[in-house]
């Protein structure tokens, strides 16, 4: 695969990852603007809690997936490895899923919302472990049409019931009963898929042994990560109650809007690295980790200055002015934050290709004991700033740790010149956008607009983009013309 056809493939994924950020924006305004602020709170708390589960319930199987499907030609290997997975998780997402039954009063207390949406979650974090594992085997198998077509169809149904249960008058009952059908029914279209493509097979759980082996360091991985991301939700609402937690999520809502250059750019490298490495091609993998590296900057820099300078603007739009005036302030550390994550990837994939997930995992363990220390002193003195600040401070020592670590295996070569020429000129842009100082919808697509083109002017003008950067822009467009196609 050349690179430009890998990065024609992180366009498309990045597309699907788009859409599922446009979705959370879209479900951050319909129910703020109709349900409330406190009502968007407990939907978060919901949405969290399932990440968590998931998250566990998972045992780091759909790593291996990732890391062995991909350069297996062993049809029986890939059969066995895919339904002993797939049998696993079931079974632990049932043993959750009836812990959560019977301790749905207390569970509700404690995430300070109405047991029955308890009860429902139970329910759903079965098919969503499943659904998720069925869309992994397909990524794994580099099937990245298809892939998008069932995730496109989820992101618009999900929206269209969210639509309907709002109009209809059922509220957010309705919106998490709809959740829990469109999951089942996406259960029955990826089972069906999945049994065509490969059929059926009963596990004897001879390769599980190898998979739990790779995966199992990784739940503690997935964990600690979302103890950064997410735990400081529970803090939060325990300390200053579920309404600062309507004001903290829209904020860091929006700043989701840069993962859209993290994802699909994980998504893909995740599926081509290790074929390569397993090949011994070192100075592929280095290619790929050093163009990633900097393109990736090239977007993520600019767009992390112009998502916190139009913070203000951007969650009144979305959301209300009430959530604008009293969270705003906070975008900027949360956007830095996802930055030096998204930094921190390449780093840990290079640990997880020399199969070191143990010490991935003990580096997010560190980074989520000082999130957590942090929030539990700053939140109560600091507010939602206190735990926005902590999260930067989080991702800065996951990314100095995994650094560290990740070139004691193998370096591949950074270009700071170019990295310093993405500065400047983000820097430059952002002042000109503070100076426009547009409001509402329109100035908002203005100032994107006039940031784009000036950032790309002074891009050209520092040499930051030349003939070689120019060339390269032009064969991705040329791949994503014959793609549409």
């Amino acid at each position: 695969m050349s690179y430009v056809k890998f990065a024609k493939n992180i366009f498309t994924v990045g597309f699907l990852d788009f859409l599922g950020i446009i979705q959370g924006l879209v479900f951050l305004s319909l129910i703020t603007k109709n349900l409330g602020v406190q009502d968007y709170g407990v939907w978060s708390q919901i949405r969290i809690t399932m990440g968590l589960l998931v998250s566990f319930a998972f045992l780091g199987l759909h790593e291996s997936l990732i890391r062995f499907i991909p350069g297996e030609k062993d049809e029986k290997k890939i059969k066995e490895g895919f339904y002993s997975s797939a049998s696993l998780i079931f079974l632990m997402n049932l043993a959750i899923s009836l812990a959560l039954m019977v301790f749905s009063g207390p569970l509700s207390e404690f995430l300070k919302i109405n047991q029955i949406f308890v009860r429902m979650l139970s329910l759903i974090i079965i098919f969503e472990s499943l659904n998720n594992i069925f869309l992994v085997f397909i990524r794994a198998k580099n099937e990245i049409g298809k892939y998008f077509w069932f995730v496109v169809s989820r992101i618009i149904l999900e929206i269209v019931f969210l639509v309907a249960m709002i109009l209809l008058g059922h509220g957010l009952f309705g919106i998490i009963f709809s959740l829990l059908f469109i999951k089942v029914m996406f259960f029955l279209v990826l089972f069906l898929y999945v049994f065509k493509k490969i059929g059926f097979k009963v596990p004897d759980f001879s390769l599980i042994r190898s998979y739990l082996s790779f995966g199992v360091p990784t739940i503690v991985d997935g964990l600690s990560y979302w103890v950064v991301t997410s735990s400081d939700r529970y803090l939060i609402a325990f300390f200053l109650g579920i309404i600062f937690v309507g004001y903290y999520v829209p904020a860091y809502s929006i700043t989701y809007l840069l993962s859209a250059f993290i994802f699909p750019l994980s998504f893909m490298l995740s599926v081509v690295l290790p074929k390569f490495f397993d090949e011994n091609n070192m100075e592929q993998v280095k290619n790929y980790l050093r163009n990633s590296f900097k393109y990736f900057l090239m977007v993520m820099i600019p767009a992390t200055f112009g998502l916190s300078i139009l913070s203000k603007g951007l969650l009144s739009v979305l959301s209300t002015k009430e959530i604008a005036a009293n969270a705003y302030f906070i975008v900027p550390f949360i956007a830095a934050g996802i930055l030096l994550y998204g930094l921190t990837y390449f780093f840990s994939q290079i640990l997880a290709l020399k199969k070191k997930t143990k010490l991935v995992a003990s580096v997010w363990t560190s980074a989520a004991f000082l999130n957590l220390g942090l929030n539990i002193i700053l939140v109560p003195v600091l507010g939602i700033l206190g735990a926005a600040f902590t999260t930067f401070i989080a991702y800065l020592c996951a990314l100095l740790l995994m650094y560290y670590f990740a070139f004691k295996e193998f370096r591949f070569k950074i270009e700071w010149v170019f990295i310093f020429k993405i500065f400047i000129a983000s820097v430059s842009m952002s002042f000109f956008v503070m100076i426009l100082n547009l409001e509402g919808l329109a100035g908002l697509i203005l100032s994107i607009m006039f940031g784009i083109i000036i950032y790309l002017a002074l891009m050209v003008l520092l040499k930051g983009l030349n003939s070689k950067e120019i060339i390269f822009l032009k064969s991705l467009i040329h791949e994503m013309a014959i793609f549409s196609k």
